[in-house]
């Protein structure tokens, strides 16, 4: 079998390989979609095709909406050529099972998908008209927290930014320029509203994406290219509004295993393909079954009834609290600790991780019973409940090809908020920070991570961090083997509140901190010695 549209009605067929098939007639909603849109995504990528893409699925399924989405992409190309293009917009959705065993479905509810690029201009034309039609509900993003970033790390406008304003909305490149200059044309067409929606794993997202907006609206109106009622109207959340989400499920790289099956039950053409610019793509998604999506309900044209498909829809507040839920006590930091450990313990996978007496303990104590006492709950979603499935679970499932080289990237961009904040609450609450243990062995594995030798003191390869020089610039003077050349060469990270929050010897962990990683670096065996020492 091959994921085409003219292979959908061979139902007999997809049934011998054990695929579900879309439940309604997919070449009518391409039809509707096509003359009366009501959702434009960008960002086709892996999270966007196993999640979003299917929660319209279920509301097709169910016969509670006739239209499906339309995909676009202001960066990758190649998505839409040769994944979207090459097979029809119907993804082959992998959910991995945390008994070893998959589920697979054929997921049709894209319409049409295009590259959201000026130069290109056919297609452009095409967004342009979908932009301006009355029924557009909604667009939305899953571009990845960088997409909305306008600014370097020096806090200046970018230079494809800077371009994109002098030379006005008709050559926008950036994501947010284009979207900046789509909204132009709807402002245009009849100022009809519009939800523009943030689903990206970042905090306050719906905050970041309509301050890249109206910095680029500004700035084309300082340049005469739009008007100032043209801005007013983008600000005001009565006609476009910007509502916040916390979104959940990991969807890693594609794995062999996961393509070997789909061959073995008899379904062709599902080898991924490595684009010239190195980009890893696959015809078919892999992911978790767990997933959340909690949506800010500010929809000034209406919405999809998403509720039916489990997405939770809430006030601000609540979208805040859970995102807060598990980006600093439920997840997020117990992925961080098991990544960073798992790198000087030689682990490639998380879930063999979870089979490590140790890292268990660590994620336990972190989680259970340093987090849930100064845990934000926000009322949809039961904290106890959520720790519960990610340790018993998410964190074990043998099937999710998930590594802790990937979830060490960016890590000085992520203690602040995943360790920063519990700290924090332990200050801010009157709790003794001297009973944190699991969050300093955390800091410390960190810190430990960034000498670059494993346990045995064998070189590792580091993932990529923004930091990281200046980081091992700051730790130069420590060996491993010699504890003692710690000395003060720590004080200058650990004291830094960019990096965590706060000054960490001011809040009573500094010294706890250095005494761990001293310990680690002692010599060979010496991470796994001090773990256990600690957590016993």
């Amino acid at each position: 079998m091959k994921v085409a549209l003219n292979t959908l009605k061979d139902r007999e067929g997809w049934a011998k390989t054990g695929v579900v098939l879309p439940e309604y007639d997919v070449e009518a909603m391409i039809k509707a979609t096509k003359a009366n849109p009501i959702w434009l995504h960008f960002g086709g990528g892996n999270i966007f095709r196993a999640f979003i893409a299917a929660l319209q699925q279920r509301l097709l399924n169910q016969g509670l909406s006739d239209r499906g989405i339309i995909a676009a992409d202001t960066f990758d190309v190649d998505n839409i050529r040769l994944i979207y293009g090459g097979f029809d917009n119907l993804t082959m959705d992998v959910t991995l099972n945390a008994d070893a065993t998959i589920d697979k479905e054929i997921i049709a509810s894209v319409a049409e998908a295009l590259v959201a690029q000026p130069a290109q201009k056919e297609e452009f034309v095409r967004l342009v008209e979908i932009v301006r039609n009355p029924s557009l509900q909604m667009i939305s993003f899953t571009i990845t927290e960088k997409g909305y970033a306008i600014h370097g790390l020096d806090g200046k406008l970018a230079p494809v930014v800077l371009s994109d304003i002098e030379n006005g909305p008709s050559q926008a490149k950036h994501a947010m320029s284009i979207v900046c200059a789509l909204l132009n044309e709807r402002y245009q067409a009849g100022q009809h509203k519009i939800a523009v929606v943030s689903m990206d794993n970042c905090s306050h997202n719906g905050e970041k994406l309509k301050s890249s907006i109206l910095e680029v609206a500004n700035a084309w109106k300082e340049k005469g290219f739009v008007t100032p009622a043209f801005v007013e109207w983008v600000s005001d959340e009565n006609y476009v509004s910007f509502p916040w989400s916390m979104i959940d499920k990991i969807t890693p790289r594609p794995a062999e295993a996961v393509q070997n099956m789909l061959i073995e039950a008899g379904i062709e053409g599902m080898e991924p393909v490595v684009t010239p610019r190195g980009t890893y793509l696959a015809p078919f998604v892999n992911a978790e079954r767990p997933q959340y999506l909690v949506i800010e309900d500010r929809f000034p044209n209406g919405r999809p009834p998403l509720e039916k498909a489990g997405v939770y829809f809430t006030d601000r507040d609540t979208v805040n609290m859970t995102e807060r839920m598990k980006v600093t006590t439920c997840l997020n930091p117990l992925h961080t600790a098991l990544a960073v450990y798992g790198c000087v313990l030689g682990y490639n996978l998380i879930s063999d991780e979870m089979k490590d007496p140790e890292l268990t303990r660590l994620v336990n104590r972190l989680g259970y019973v340093e987090g849930l006492p100064v845990v934000t709950d926000p009322g949809i979603v039961s904290p106890k409940a959520f720790i519960d499935e990610v340790v018993t679970q998410r964190l074990p499932n043998p099937f999710m090809p998930d590594t802790p080289q990937r979830i060490a990237t960016d890590t000085s961009q992520k203690v602040g908020i995943r360790f920063g904040e519990t700290i924090k609450s332990y200050i801010e609450t009157g709790r003794d920070i001297d009973s944190l243990v699991a969050v300093p062995l955390a800091l410390a594995g960190w810190l430990r991570y960034l000498m670059g030798v494993d346990d045995q003191g064998n070189a590792i390869t580091l993932s990529s961090d923004p930091m990281l020089a200046s980081l091992q610039e700051q730790m130069a003077g420590i060996r491993f083997g010699e504890p003692e050349t710690v000395g003060s060469n720590l004080k200058s990270i650990l004291s830094n509140p960019v990096i965590f929050g706060s000054n960490l010897y001011e809040a009573g962990l500094g010294s706890k901190i250095e005494t761990i990683f001293a310990e680690e670096i002692k010599g060979p065996g010496a991470v796994r010695e001090t773990l256990k020492r600690y957590l016993a």
